[in-house]
């Protein structure tokens, strides 16, 4: 059992409770401290960058909601910086708790949510990718979910990674994006308004990305039936010709 991960999230859990970071995490903040984090981030842009990151990934694995965190970074490094840096903290977090599950905390994991991971690890074991990608799509499905579940049937870390990094990326840009935006409402003087997430511009993005969970959901079924059905036809073929393998009786020559 490999116990340094779970150490590093308590370690880290610890050190964010004592600096109090919790009460950074909302709207009121980022207002109140604009100029200062953006002085911050003007003199000192990596260790800005390496913070966000850092902090964006702990809050992951402490399966603390990302929401805020993505518009922080809109808000704070723009749509297009602020989308990598999300994107690449969310799936550093995500392969965090991903490695916790995997190594300390599996049989706890499954008393808890056992039934629902068994319902979910034909599919993941069967097209991982593919499938979990089309979990990242739909924005109904908590991201935890999609952290514990492949960690339990054994996905490679690599193949989560990169599922989880591509399944994020849209919903992450629309979040940043609206950060940005509310960075520009407060650097004229406005009050923060979040009626926009509600508003269809910005709702038709995360229709979209509902269509492309179902497509993909579809796409993966299709192609799971062309694999089967080839099978079968390998199978009806091979018994014609004789190329089904016999097995071999005890005592039998090779």
């Amino acid at each position: 059992m490999r116990l340094w991960p779970l150490a590093l999230l308590l370690a880290g859990g610890v050190l964010a409770y004592a600096l109090g970071l919790g009460q950074y995490l909302s709207l009121g903040a980022l207002a109140e401290y604009r100029e200062a984090l953006a002085v911050f981030i003007e003199t000192r842009p990596l260790q800005a960058v390496l913070i966000y990151v850092a902090a964006y990934a702990l809050c992951t694995a402490c399966l603390v909601p990302g929401t805020i965190l993505t518009l922080a970074g809109g808000f704070l490094f723009g749509r297009w910086l602020g989308t990598g840096l999300a994107v690449t903290a969310a799936t550093l977090g995500g392969s965090l708790l991903f490695l916790i599950v995997r190594s300390a905390l599996e049989p706890l994991v499954h008393r808890q949510i056992g039934p629902l991971v068994e319902r979910l690890r034909p599919a993941l074991e069967q097209d991982g990718f593919w499938y979990l990608l089309s979990l990242r799509f739909m924005p109904v499905v908590p991201f935890w979910l999609g952290n514990v579940a492949p960690a339990m049937v054994g996905m490679r870390l690599p193949v989560f990674a990169a599922a989880t990094a591509l399944g994020i990326l849209p919903a992450t840009l629309v979040y940043a994006w609206i950060g940005a935006g509310l960075a520009q409402v407060f650097a004229r003087g406005g009050s923060p308004d979040l009626s926009a997430v509600l508003s269809p511009l910005v709702g038709l993005p995360f229709l979209v990305l509902a269509g492309l969970g179902l497509l993909t959901g579809w796409w993966r079924a299709r192609r799971g039936g062309d694999r089967t059905a080839a099978r079968e036809g390998e199978g009806r073929t091979g018994a014609r010709r004789g190329w089904r393998i016999r097995p071999r009786r005890r005592g039998s020559r090779p």
